[in-house]
Parts: C-alpha cells; sequence; structure tokens
C-alpha cells in the first residue's frame, strides 16, 4: 500500500517526524517535496535548505520509503509526483486540508485521510511558523524594535485634499516588529527609517501623541526637497500603542486621536488578521496617477472607516471584514492605480479561499503585503507558512 504526503519541509522539525510516523502506518510512505524554484515564486521567500539537502534529511527519516522532489507549482505542485507514483492513499495534515486536494484524490482513485496535527508524546506542538516567530526575534537587528503600523480603514484621509470633501477617521494598529517589515510594501518603512536617525534602538519614552507629532514635523522638514508631505497616520500608527484612529479635516494633522487598549479587542484582532508578502513596489510607481477623488468616493471611505470601528468594538467577525472590504474598494476607487499589474492575481488567489473573509493592501499599495482578514489566524497561518501573523504593540 503506498501513501503519499507532500510539503515544503525547509524548517525540518519533530511535529514533520510525528507526521510522517502516523502517516506511515497507512503503508509505505513516500513524501513529495517543494522546489526551491516553487517556493520562491509560490511563498515569495528562499529557502533555508537548498531542496537536494532537504530530500536527503526526509529520505533520513526512518518512517520514510523515498522522497522526491514535486515537479509541478504552486499548492499543487504534488501532481506529477502523485500520477507518477499513484499511490493508493494521500495524506494531510487538517491544517493542510483544501477541497482540492479532496477532489484532485476522488478524481484519481485516492483514499484521502486526513489527520489531526498533534505532537509526539512527551513533546512540544511545534509548527514552522512559530520557529520562524521566534528565530525572527532572536535574530532580531538593532533598530527592529522600531514598531511599524498596518492601516485598518481609512487610508489617504489623512491627505488634505482627500479630507476636504468629507472629514473622517483613518484607523491603525502599531505593531511589533516579529518579522522582517520589506522596504516599499505599505508599512511605513520611510517613516521607521526617519525615526531611526533619531533613535536608532527603539521609541523614547514619552507621551504617545507627542511623539508621533515629533515624528512627524521631522520627516516633513520645510526643506524637504520632493515636496511631498508624508500623512501623519504614519507616525501616528507608529507612535501610539494598540488600536488607535485619527479624525481629519483638511489638515494634514488630525483633530482628534482616540486610543483603544482593550486586551480582548486587541487579541481579537490578533487572531483574525494576517500578512501576505507580495512583491515590492516597483521603481517609478505612481499609485496617484489616475486618481479619482470626489465627495462621494470620499464618503464611502469615511462610511466604511466607522463601520469598521463599530464592528472592531463590538468583536463582530462578518461586519468588521464587510467594513474592512468596503474600506479597501472605496480607496481603489480613490486610487485606481493602488491595483499595480500583479497585485489582481495575489487577491484573486487568496480571495477565493473559506477561510478569508477580506482583503487590501497596507499604506499607497502598488504591491508589498496583502492584509488579510481571516476566520482564525492560528489555523490559517498553519496552513499557509507564507502568511505572516500579527502582534500588537500593549506599550
Amino acid at each position: 500500500m503506498k501513501v503519499f504526503v507532500s510539503g515544503c519541509y525547509d524548517l525540518l522539525h519533530s511535529g514533520h517526524v510525528e507526521f510522517f510516523r502516523q502517516a506511515s502506518q497507512y503503508g509505505d510512505l513516500y513524501v513529495g517535496i517543494g522546489s526551491d524554484a516553487t517556493i520562491l515564486q509560490y511563498k515569495n521567500h528562499k529557502t533555508l535548505y537548498p531542496e537536494q539537502e532537504r530530500l536527503f534529511m526526509v529520505k533520513s527519516i526512518r518512517y520514510v520509503k523515498d522522497a522526491f522532489i514535486n515537479a509541478g507549482s504552486g499548492v499543487m505542485d504534488f501532481v506529477p509526483t502523485v500520477e507518477a507514483l499513484q499511490p493508493d492513499r494521500f495524506v494531510v495534515n487538517a491544517d493542510g486540508a483544501s477541497e482540492e486536494k479532496r477532489q484532485f484524490c476522488e478524481s484519481h482513485g485516492i483514499e484521502y485521510i486526513v489527520l489531526s496535527r498533534t505532537p509526539a508524546d512527551g513533546l512540544e506542538a511545534r509548527s514552522s511558523t512559530s520557529i520562524k516567530e521566534s528565530l525572527a526575534k532572536a535574530a532580531q537587528p538593532k533598530g527592529e524594535s522600531i514598531p511599524t503600523r498596518l492601516d485598518l480603514a481609512g487610508t489617504w484621509i489623512d491627505q488634505p485634499y482627500v479630507s476636504t470633501y468629507a472629514q473622517g477617521w483613518a484607523i491603525t494598529i502599531s505593531l511589533v516588529p516579529t518579522f522582517e517589515v520589506r522596504e516599499r510594501c505599505g508599512l511605513s518603512t520611510s517613516t521607521r527609517n526617519q525615526i531611526k536617525r533619531i533613535w536608532p534602538i527603539q521609541l523614547p519614552d514619552m507621551d504617545p501623541e507627542m511623539l508621533a507629532k515629533l515624528v512627524f514635523c521631522f520627516e516633513n522638514e520645510p526643506e524637504r526637497s520632493d515636496g511631498i508631505i508624508s500623512g501623519a497616520q504614519d507616525a501616528i500608527g507608529i507612535c501610539v500603542p494598540g488600536l488607535c484612529r485619527h479624525y481629519y479635516n483638511a489638515h494634514y494633522w488630525p483633530e482628534k486621536i482616540e486610543q483603544c487598549h482593550d486586551e480582548h479587542i486587541l487579541s481579537w484582532l490578533e487572531q483574525h488578521l494576517c500578512l501576505i508578502p507580495m512583491f515590492p513596489r516597483r521603481p517609478g510607481c505612481s499609485v496617484v496617477t489616475g486618481k479619482d477623488i470626489n465627495e462621494a468616493n470620499v464618503k464611502a471611505l469615511v462610511r466604511a472607516a466607522d463601520d469598521c470601528w463599530q464592528a472592531i468594538q463590538q468583536t463582530d467577525l462578518d461586519a468588521f471584514a464587510a467594513a474592512y472590504r468596503a474600506s479597501f474598494n472605496a480607496q481603489v476607487r480613490l486610487f485606481p492605480a493602488m491595483i499595480q499589474p500583479g497585485v489582481q492575481d495575489y487577491i484573486d488567489q487568496y480571495s477565493k479561499l473559506p477561510d478569508v473573509l477580506a482583503w487590501k493592501m497596507p499604506g499607497a499599495g502598488g504591491g508589498g503585503y496583502l492584509a488579510i482578514v481571516v476566520s482564525d489566524t492560528a489555523q490559517f497561518c498553519g496552513a499557509h507558512p507564507e502568511a505572516i501573523p500579527l502582534t500588537i504593540r500593549r506599550k
């Protein structure tokens, strides 16, 4: 009886070995391994170990009969391997189960078996995502303690040429940088880089709103050569911890700032938000080209931000997802060039997943990350190792 499993196995750990042990109880175990090219294309990062080294390690595990580098691409890269091997059973972890895999097995006459993720006796549960988070924290360079921010709704309202049509709120969360904050990807790296010029290690211990205003004024000093004034939401989103909303009325600095430090709400947001890396905003990209700023479009942005804040306060996931989508749709109507070539491919890929409820690009868009609302962050990140869970800064 031939049994087949498939995965990347880049950060090989005890959870993988236990999975192989359990799968081998159903017959002779064969393993398909994602190629370097597939992982780079699908997950947008290079492997820690090259494919031949991963193949060697997996083959060396005593529960494995044989292993192969999958010749396909994407999430179904194992298809050519399965068609050549013709296994009797296909085994997956519950986190990696999907309707697409089930239907594939059904069409090929293969028994589809889903196992629960359980650690070996006496060992802690392991996942590639948790290991990556630990490694990122351990290897965090100086300066990477500077927070970043994620805008949830109302993006662009902090520009006076937008809020002059309708005043309203921008909503941000300040994030602990537990992951590599990539440049030109919508997470305020330009503002963070300005902060590091003053405070290279960490933010000073002072009033967050005053700190945000200092950062805003420093970044937008009068002799700035490009003539662009960065929106205040970046400085506020970085410097003000927790969940925050700021109200704009045709001025660069908001009329008022409201903060939320309710632990239940912050934890709830962490349980339903994560990032998908895309590609950095390309050189020469102008997201303001073709902008369509009018009263109707700005009012739609304002309404969505109001709805988003209320949904978060009530921890209403369906309402939050609807408002999150509405805010992004309003942004795109205002600035259609946010959807640069290649962005829609990511939206199409992830929006069709049943546990993805909403999506947007952080910041001005054009590339970077896809910030998604999911049913359960831990479960989603377990099934999609490319996904990045978020930690909201508490203080």
